[in-house]
């Protein structure tokens, strides 16, 4: 590998001197803490409060969440909210298991919020429970960590925005590549203007999507499936449409570009400083796994962004790839050259000719140093990175680009007044009704 030139090493050396680089560093080396003294004052340094958290959506990521905020140290668990019996009980007792207390556990979200000493919450359920109990926590004025993708609908999250804007809570969207190192020196590299102009970006991930059965079936005992289902539509359960599954549903998860493609949709927009596309298309559809899924297993969405247009791919199936290590991340076409990057690492292709790739690699748990910067603005009362701003914008490009896939139509967005400017029927889809008797919150 050719050493960097002065130019270049002066584009990635920015990241040794950014403010997160302590955060990411104490997150990166801290080793787990032993189960009994996860949340005493023992386990937390002498600056940190040991501020107090409840958890509403105690599924897979919810835990993940949790022992995230474990790892990053000085926080203690105080209650649950789930409307899965069994997933409440179990959560109850790993996270007794892990903090030596056990936290009361509730099946509604405002009993939660009601609780005495509580000072901000995780809110970890699928998108049609993001909004309300949202909303609901910063009107008290509690803190809030917010799982991605902020709402379903683009309306939704305007609410929230406007809900927080009113309010003192200190609020983190779940945006955790914000804290790659990798992403952060390619931001860096290409600010100092090491790539030159940037032509275009192209954005994937592909992966073989495991599905279950999708045939209708009776819901588990434990499973409050009306109220999981909540303010979206009530279809009938199947094990495709339950926990974890739910991501590649339409009434729900809206699929990969929604669920997962958005990091790197947001990764793109952080590393560009760019804010909204001012046209969306998509193309795509059901080719190999029709009457498993209802989104697509094989999509082409298309933004174009001030700066450059953005192109994002995903193939949920074909599982023999000929670049594997290519399979999920950003690449980024300028002028001088091409950079790769994902979570750990950054590939930089000189354009003049004989240029060796310069591979970088790096170190660090995003998730911990991501809830570590969360609990850390709720001490010090401080805003944190992944602002709820930021993170309506990227919800909105990717719902934007699920209306222009199901409708067929490039989508002229007018991001100031957040409105579809050509197309009425794709403007209805920018909000959708709320089943009966939740009311949506968004007045217009």
């Amino acid at each position: 590998m050719k050493p960097l030139n002065r130019r270049q090493f002066l584009g990635t050396a920015a990241l040794g001197a950014t403010a997160l680089s302590a955060l990411r560093t104490q997150a990166a080396d801290t080793k787990a803490t032993p189960a009994s003294n996860l949340t005493s004052p023992a386990s937390a340094s002498a600056a940190q409060r040991v501020v107090k958290l409840g958890l509403i959506g105690c599924g897979w990521w919810g835990m993940v969440d949790v022992k995230a905020a474990f790892k990053a140290g000085g926080v203690q668990i105080v209650a649950l909210c789930d409307i899965d019996s069994e997933h409440l009980a179990s959560t109850a007792i790993e996270i007794e298991a892990l903090q030596g207390s056990r936290p009361l556990t509730f099946k509604h979200y405002p009993d939660l919020l009601a609780v005495p000493g509580l000072e901000g919450v995780i809110i970890a359920t699928p998108p049609q429970w993001h909004a309300l109990p949202f909303i609901a926590a910063v009107q008290r004025g509690l803190d809030v960590y917010c799982e991605k993708p902020l709402a379903y609908d683009i309306r939704e999250g305007r609410a929230m925005v406007d809900a927080a804007a009113k309010s003192r809570s200190i609020v983190q969207i779940g945006f955790q590549r914000r804290q790659s190192a990798a992403i952060h020196a390619v931001r860096d590299f290409i600010a100092a203007g090491s790539l030159g102009r940037i032509v275009n970006v192209d954005a994937q991930i592909h992966f073989t999507a495991g599905t279950a059965n999708p045939a209708p079936v009776t819901p588990p005992t434990t499973l409050d499936w009306e109220l999981w289902c909540g303010p979206g539509p009530l279809i009938a359960y199947s094990a495709q449409v339950g926990h974890k599954n739910w991501r590649l549903e339409k009434t729900y998860g809206q699929g990969h570009l929604f669920d997962w493609g958005i990091h790197l949709i947001d990764a793109t927009r952080f590393i560009l400083n760019e804010t909204a596309p001012r046209s969306i298309s998509a193309t795509g559809g059901l080719y190999q796994l029709q009457g498993k899924i209802t989104t697509p297993d094989t999509l082409t969405a298309h933004f174009e962004f001030a700066r450059c247009p953005v192109t994002w791919r995903h193939r949920l199936w074909g599982s023999a790839e000929i670049t594997p290590e290519l399979n999920n991340g950003i690449f980024l076409y300028g002028e001088k050259g091409t950079i790769f990057v994902n979570d750990t690492k950054w590939i930089h292709l000189p354009g003049t000719k004989g240029a060796e790739r310069q591979v970088h690699e790096v170190k660090g748990d995003m998730s911990a140093t991501h809830l570590g910067e969360f609990l850390d603005g709720m001490r010090q009362r401080k805003a944190t990175s992944g602002t709820i701003a930021d993170a309506h914008l990227s919800t909105s490009a990717v719902k934007l680009a699920m209306i222009a896939y199901e409708t067929g139509e490039r989508l002229a967005w007018d991001a100031q007044t957040e409105q579809i400017t050509n197309s009425p029927g794709a403007a209805k889809l920018l909000k959708r009704a709320y089943r009966a008797p939740y009311q949506h919150p968004h007045a217009g």
